[in-house]
């Protein structure tokens, strides 16, 4: 894991002392709100519907138990006790106080933590696969040049007044688990017809009200062009983009005004004039924070503890199922910890919650955190012996729910309960989904699907690369929920299709039962899932369940 250098100390605690100043300035009437604004928004501090919301970068979703610890003192001493982790891979804490938010960043600093450009048009934390570095499809962990990306964009001169916020995405796996294609720029690690180790480029990708997938601009980058090309594109888009309407400004748009094939050849030509500017300096700052990544001291042992469980205990075997991937070392496995417990709202933890989360990793997990863009957490490296320790501890804080990759492992944005832009409730709609179909007892007959919801049209609950989409929106004082399907945040992405007229608020969990009971029909057999089903026989018969079009569904 990086450890903050003197630069980055330095930095960081320079900036919480400007910023205590200016929240003293703003405290006692020196700057007015307008004035405030873009200095707090630097500062990751949003004013939300009924408090302050501050947003703390977790860079490419990494964490130390120490920093979990410092989250949970934080949730507990400035908050109302939890905090809400995001599919930015960031927290949130939705309480803070004013007065309180400088003593929080000086928290955060303690453990090398900052809300340093999580707001603002600028490029945002740099995401990454949450089961990088442990994941048994994987060319190469893709952390230490995430944490490159990192340090080149911190604070760059040139890219802090960019059109529009700019995301990036990263992953090592030919399995993509970073939606990489639905990003400004999205890097999947590929590998040469030699073998060599490089980066897929894909620019141009993005959700909200004009949802696009990423254009591949560079089929294979060599490693060292990474930084000067990943410049090339930010300075073409700080060139062309947009600054006289926010709603076109986004590089999708630039993309799609400017054509692929035209934007593609001025970022190889800027690339020529940056790589010359680096001249592989940057390669040694990569050596030394490859250094920082190296691989845990993995244990080799038996198993006998995880076999006997498996074996003997029902509630476990179904936690194991679902909750565990396999791990790059035999003996090992990732464990997904839900944040989707039935009816709680998804991605919210407990104080209590992160420092048993901490005290897991240190123990029986190498020390390493993830947090996942679909809202849950991860331990990278248990070794399986340990995994029914891990298991009673878990179920001992209500973290147990055997729910990974099922309908109630639900993406959704915080909506109208807290968002000043949503227009409709996102959260209610998820809890009562959960429990509808826990009641149900269909989770698992339904098996894996990827359900999202937003509670208005920028699209933070990535609905529409979910298999199912909801998005609320308000038509005329009243919330209207539309319904698309068929999307994919995968290496087969696609963006979801809008189905039809939306539902009223108490209309969305019938209509979703009726859709998922109409596949539980049609389905070949047990094994197809429902986005294979959806690929199969197209929208037709879905929106025939949905809009009671009729009342069978042939299934050839």
């Amino acid at each position: 894991m990086y450890s903050y250098s003197d630069f980055d100390e330095g930095f960081v605690r320079t900036r919480v002392v400007q910023f205590t100043g200016q929240v003293a300035r703003r405290l006692d009437g020196s700057l007015t709100e307008e004035e405030f604004r873009p200095l707090r928004l630097m500062n990751g501090l949003y004013l939300q519907l009924h408090a302050y919301m501050l947003r703390v970068a977790i860079p490419y979703g990494t964490l130390s138990p120490n920093q979990m610890r410092q989250l949970a003192m934080i949730a507990d001493t400035y908050d109302k006790g939890y905090g809400h982790f995001t599919t930015r891979q960031n927290i949130q804490f939705n309480w803070p106080k004013l007065p309180d938010v400088p003593a929080i960043l000086g928290a955060l600093a303690d453990v090398e933590m900052h809300a340093i450009q999580t707001s603002g048009n600028c490029v945002r934390n740099v995401t990454a696969d949450h089961f990088a570095g442990a994941a048994a499809d994987e060319i190469e962990d893709p952390r230490p040049y995430a944490e490159l990306l990192r340090q080149w964009s911190m604070d760059h001169p040139e890219f802090q007044f960019l059109p529009r916020k700019f995301k990036i995405a990263i992953t090592g796996s030919p399995h993509d688990r970073a939606v990489t294609r639905a990003h400004d720029i999205g890097l999947r690690m590929v590998r040469n017809a030699a073998g060599i180790a490089g980066f897929e480029v894909i620019v141009g990708g993005g959700l909200g009200r004009t949802p696009m997938l990423g254009h591949v601009v560079r089929q294979f980058l060599p490693i060292p062009d990474l930084l000067p090309y990943v410049e090339a594109v930010l300075s073409v888009y700080n060139t062309l983009g947009r600054r006289d309407n926010k709603y076109k400004a986004r590089i999708k748009i630039t993309v799609h005004e400017t054509g692929a094939t035209e934007i593609t050849r001025m970022i190889e030509e800027r690339f020529v004039e940056t790589r010359a500017q680096f001249g592989g300096a940057d390669q040694a700052l990569l050596d030394d924070i490859r250094a920082a990544f190296a691989p845990p001291a993995f244990r080799n042992a038996r198993a006998e503890t995880y076999d006997a469980a498996y074996a003997k205990d029902g509630a476990f075997r179904a936690w194991a199922d679902t909750n565990l991937s396999q791990h790059l070392i035999d003996g090992y496995a990732i464990v997904t910890v839900s944040l989707k417990a039935h009816g709680d709202t998804p991605g919210d933890a407990t104080g209590e919650q992160m420092r048993v989360l901490a005290d897991l990793a240190e123990i029986y997990g190498h020390s390493d955190l993830r947090i996942s863009h679909e809202q849950n957490v991860i331990l990278p490296h248990v070794h399986k012996s340990d995994l029914p320790a891990v298991y009673a501890a878990l179920q001992a804080v209500g973290l147990a729910t055997a729910n990974i990759g099922l309908l109630s492992d639900i993406i959704a944005c915080p909506g109208m309960d807290y968002c000043s832009l949503a227009t409709a409730r996102s959260i209610p709609v998820a809890q009562e989904l959960a429990m509808h179909f826990k009641a149900l007892d269909l989770e698992h007959d339904i098996g894996p699907i990827k359900l999202k919801i937003s509670g208005c049209i920028n699209a933070c609950g990535h609905h529409h690369v979910g298999h199912i989409g909801i998005l609320g929106l308000d038509r005329a004082g009243v919330e209207n929920y539309q319904i698309t399907l068929g999307g994919d945040g995968s290496e087969l992405s696609a963006i979801g299709e809008k189905i039809g007229p939306g539902f009223a608020y108490d209309q969305v969990t019938p209509a979703i039962e009726r859709l998922l009971r109409a596949y539980l029909d049609v389905r070949l057999e047990a094994g197809e899932t429902f986005i294979n089903a959806y690929r199969r026989l197209g929208p037709a018969p879905f929106k025939a369940a949905l809009y009671g079009e009729g009342n069978h569904i042939d299934a050839a």
